[in-house]
């Protein structure tokens, strides 16, 4: 709008606070805006999830070489698939690491230990090999050991968030009881069964008065306490000083080192004692003998040893691609993982059980069977935590005489069934 005398007035520039907003001449009151984002508090983020996918992008720990797919309308892809046949041929690429991992066989604990640093995150992200010997599963015992002694700030284990889900748990169940507790005396109270307030009040102020009685004289409790409380912070000070030693190892169980050990190759075993690597065919006899609890000193291979029906089965879900971890949470032999225990939980549950259908073990001694009541409570187990129940049928061969020395031969001679077994239960299968 003009003005009388004819000319318009011009806009003002917005003027600027010294504290950065900006608020508009048109607006007569000055209203200031919202605080600009620069000054406003950062708000805390959340560590990133590691990239699970890149890291564990290697099933196995050897590299595989595969061709490229062969597309029909497009010729040019054949010739791709020869020129790498003939140059994969002629220059085989390695498929192993230049140096094998060394692990140690322990007697005491009848496991094979990995301690060098390198070689535990290798397997273990190459496969889900073993466990940590202080953790529950991935070994990071050192990482959760610097976070807790404030050296480095790092991804929150699985170990610190099961301790917070315990707090929490523990902290709830207090305010119950508590609440609970209140609500009783109350009740109580109500109906005369408790004495009246004013004895109450007068204990209160009595116990009032002792303790600050007690207060005013200090006495050799609290000097104690105070020089407690100093010398405990020193250590802790001592402590956060020192280096943190690296004090967990990965622990393989028989099967996994044979696994490594034998049809791999990426592993070589030590024995503790001696010093001297372990050749497959002497693991094998000492996987055979440590599967017995005393372990076994008989040279005579018996077909239905533990370590023989659970390392079959074990190579068996291996070579069809699945991550095999100990089942002994879930009282059964195995648990399946599709690709592994960071990625989803496992879907199917593996309970062997040796099957002595060849015509040398009629008539003979086997092994006692599990009794029925035995399969059901496993089959509820499995369907309490949502996983479906696999029994493996291993047909168990007759014995050979003399000693073993072509073991994949001797391991051909097994064969393995699988039977899946559901519960199920009238109330909810209906449609």
């Amino acid at each position: 709008m003009a003005d009388p005398a004819g000319s318009s007035v011009p806009p003002q520039p917005a003027a600027k606070h010294e504290n950065g907003n900006v608020e508009s001449a048109a607006n007569g009151r000055g209203a200031p805006q919202k605080e600009s984002k620069a000054n406003a508090k950062p708000a805390s983020q959340r560590p990133r999830k590691p990239n699970y996918a890149k890291i564990h992008a290697q099933p196995l720990p050897i590299v595989t070489h595969p061709l490229p797919a062969f597309v029909p309308h497009n010729p040019l892809s054949l010739l791709r698939i020869a020129y790498l046949i003939c140059s994969q041929y002629f220059n085989p690429p390695a498929s192993h690491p230049p140096k094998r991992h060394v692990a140690y066989l322990s007697y005491e604990t009848r496991s094979v230990h990995v301690t060098d640093p390198a070689s535990v995150r290798a397997l273990w992200e190459q496969g889900f090999f073993g466990k940590g010997s202080l953790s529950r599963s991935e070994p990071t015992w050192l990482d959760r050991e610097k976070h807790r002694r404030g050296v480095e700030s790092g991804q929150i284990k699985a170990e610190d968030y099961t301790n917070k889900r315990r707090q929490e748990r523990r902290e709830m169940k207090n305010e119950r009881a508590r609440k609970e507790r209140e609500a009783l005396e109350e009740q109580l109270r109500k109906e005369g069964k408790l004495v009246d307030e004013s004895t109450l009040e007068s204990a209160a102020q009595e116990s009032s008065a002792a303790a600050t009685l007690a207060s005013e004289t200090p006495g050799q409790d609290s000097e104690s306490l105070t020089s407690a409380e100093k010398s405990a912070n020193a250590l802790k000070e001592l402590a956060l000083d020192e280096p943190v030693q690296n004090e967990e190892h990965l622990q393989l169980s028989l099967e996994e080192a044979f696994f490594l050990t034998y049809s791999l190759g990426v592993l070589e075993v030590v024995a503790a004692r001696t010093k001297k690597t372990v050749e497959p065919l002497q693991l094998f006899q000492l996987c055979r003998s440590l599967s017995y609890f005393p372990p076994s000193s008989a040279l005579q291979v018996r077909p239905d040893d533990p370590f023989l029906l659970k390392y079959v089965v074990y190579h068996h879900f291996r070579s069809l691609g699945w991550v095999v971890r100990d089942g002994v949470k879930f009282s059964v032999d195995y648990m399946i993982y599709n690709r592994g225990p960071v990625f989803s939980h496992a879907e199917f549950a593996v309970q062997i059980v040796p099957s002595y259908s060849d015509p040398h073990w009629k008539g003979q001694e086997k092994k006692e069977m599990s009794p029925w009541w035995w399969l059901h409570c496993v089959n509820r187990v499995q369907s309490q935590v949502l996983k479906t129940l696999v029994l493996v049928y291993v047909e168990v061969p007759p014995p050979i005489e003399g000693p073993v020395k072509d073991i994949g031969e001797f391991l051909g001679r097994y064969k393995v069934r699988e039977f899946v077994l559901k519960r199920w239960v009238a109330n909810r299968m209906r449609g």
